[in-house]
């Protein structure tokens, strides 16, 4: 694995990354505790003196960290949340926010939007999950089971025949939601410290977990149960499935680590 080039231009610690690719073209999409969100073009070929990656626009409006940025599946649009307990959905064609959500009395940890974009989801410091439509109407909040200390992160699964959301938080535990009713399906229990990330496999079969004990624990989501754990040997902040392969890759520490799940 070789480094093509670091992406410069936030002032602030890098809190996450979206991309997006359609016909060799890609979108990177990156938010900071410098309070903005920048969209990179990655595709320049580098030449001397030039590295791979220039900031093209940087979108501002959150007057707090931007903890978290998802991209909608057809690349149109970037969803945040903020310290400043609210939402955005953001045209990445002008860089404007177009919608505001407010709702959250706490730091939103966390957003996704779903496969067909049609719904929001967030995760929040005040221990609830918000489901929203794209018109900024906050359409349910989840409350009852929900967790008991912050809520780190949220995630739609790509299911079309059985729709989850995957969320987990500081209380230790993952959650599998029901997204037709709302209503808790499985609770995951096994770390023994705070969990930070969840990532649901291309084909929302696999759940994958990760956060302070260092452990990547592997879930069945149709089975509700535990398949495995991978030892990361140290804090995981952040975790994601490969496309088009059973590889999941974590970064944990300093360094980043790709298992191949075919050979479990």
């Amino acid at each position: 694995m070789q480094l093509k080039g670091t992406l410069e231009g936030h002032n602030g610690w890098v809190t996450q990354i979206a991309t997006f690719t359609r016909n060799d073209k890609t979108t990177v999409i990156s938010s900071s505790r410098d309070r903005t969100i920048i969209l990179w073009d990655v595709d320049n070929i580098a030449t001397e003196g030039e590295s791979i990656g220039r900031p093209v626009k940087a979108l501002t409006g959150h007057n707090h960290f931007v903890s978290d940025v998802a991209i909608s599946s057809d690349g149109q649009f970037a969803l945040s949340g903020s310290w400043d307990k609210t939402l955005r959905l953001w045209d990445l064609t002008t860089g404007q926010s177009t919608r505001q959500f407010s709702s959250h009395t706490k730091d939103v940890l966390s957003v996704a939007f779903s496969a067909d974009n049609r719904q929001i989801v967030s995760g929040s410091r005040d221990r609830s999950i918000k489901l929203w439509n794209t018109l900024a109407q906050c359409k349910y909040t989840i409350t009852e089971d929900c967790h008991t200390d912050w809520v780190s992160t949220v995630r739609f699964s790509p299911s079309t025949r059985d729709p989850v959301i995957v969320s987990a938080g500081w209380d230790k535990i993952v959650k599998v939601w029901n997204l037709g009713n709302c209503r808790l399906k499985t609770n995951h229990i096994g770390h023994t410290g705070y969990v930070s990330t969840v990532t649901v496999s291309p084909d929302g079969s696999l759940c994958a977990s990760g956060g302070k004990d260092g452990q990547a624990m592997l879930w069945d989501l149709n089975e509700g149960k535990h398949l495995y754990t991978l030892n990361g040997n140290d804090v995981i902040h952040a975790m994601a499935f490969s496309p088009n392969r059973y590889w999941l890759c974590a970064a944990v520490g300093p360094v980043i680590k790709i298992w191949d799940l075919e050979d479990k």
